[in-house]
């Protein structure tokens, strides 16, 4: 009975240590994408076109009728020019869009300046004008088809599309 007791207060110990303590595993492995998920809504492999859209961000907006460049805008497309700087081997193709206001004519012309304007800002911040290519859609690819304000402001936007290839 004397053995009994020590075997069973010698099981206490270890199942207490056990608990303890965390269990280890194995040598340490370091994984390069073991803390990708970590950002928002970023699971996309490094130098993906998902991961520029991921953590870059593809789209920029605009204020009516304007091609103007807004800080937020000039924000997202230095985080685009860095991610371009970085890999060299993607091209881009930048698309003007407008809202459905105004005409046809003068919503491919406007998201023409609008592409062009975010083509320049990616240039004066080192990417090569040989990998950037503009289109310009106007009001005839819509995120939304609408008539209130909130919305129309979703249209009013560039979008950078980035694929492999160092030109187009």
């Amino acid at each position: 009975m004397k053995t009994f007791v020590k075997f069973a207060a010698i099981g206490m110990l270890l199942a207490t240590a056990a608990c303890s303590r965390p269990a280890q595993q194995g040598p340490m492995v370091n994984d390069p994408y073991a803390n990708m998920n970590q950002g928002v809504g970023v699971s996309a492999l490094p130098g993906t076109a998902e991961h520029f859209k991921a953590t870059a961000g593809d789209t920029v907006l605009f204020p009516v009728d304007q091609s103007t460049l807004t800080p937020e805008a000039r924000t997202i497309l230095a985080n685009q020019a860095g991610w371009l700087n970085q890999n060299q081997g993607f091209s881009a193709l930048i698309e003007g869009h407008a809202d459905e206001q105004g005409t046809r004519e003068y919503n491919l012309a406007l998201g023409a300046r609008r592409a062009s304007s975010v083509q320049e800002y990616l240039i004066s911040q080192g990417v090569g004008s040989g990998r950037l290519r503009t289109v310009s859609y106007g009001k005839e690819r819509p995120l939304e088809i609408c008539s209130t304000e909130e919305c129309y402001t979703k249209n009013r936007r560039a979008v950078t599309a980035v694929s492999p290839g160092a030109g187009m």
